[in-house]
């Protein structure tokens, strides 16, 4: 469970409310990405041997080609993190960390509603420990 800082200055579970801004956060942040993949997917088609726009050269086209990809798959990770987030939401398990079962916590959960894992545990992950 989830804990926030309460008024008083101690932990306190989430509240109802305060699971529905997460609801509604995680919602918007879903439309978003999907608006965002769907209007950037003409960016990753394949590019053509002999497209040259203006003085942008082939090997530019194909560089620019490289990042909307890798862009679109960062999106789609994060998409496919929401839906995961939005599935906790619906349980118990919402704001545990996947990793550790410790609370991810109120300002994380704030800032990245998604995130499966608390502080602690991300950074060993990004460290490769």
């Amino acid at each position: 469970m989830v804990l926030c800082e309460a008024e008083d200055g101690n932990m306190a579970p989430l509240t109802s409310s305060q699971r529905e801004e997460f609801r509604q956060m995680l919602l918007t942040l879903q439309t978003e990405l999907k608006a965002m993949v769907e209007g950037r997917s003409s960016g990753t088609r394949p590019v053509a041997p002999d497209s040259a726009i203006g003085r942008i050269s082939r090997m530019d086209a194909i560089q620019i080609q490289q990042m909307a990809q890798a862009n679109m798959r960062k999106a789609k990770q994060r998409l496919e993190q929401i839906e995961a987030a939005l599935n906790r939401l619906k349980g118990d398990d919402f704001g545990e960390c996947a990793e550790c079962g410790d609370d991810i916590g109120y300002p994380r959960l704030r800032a990245r509603p998604e995130a499966p894992f608390c502080v602690l545990c991300q950074n060993r992950r990004e460290q490769g420990n």
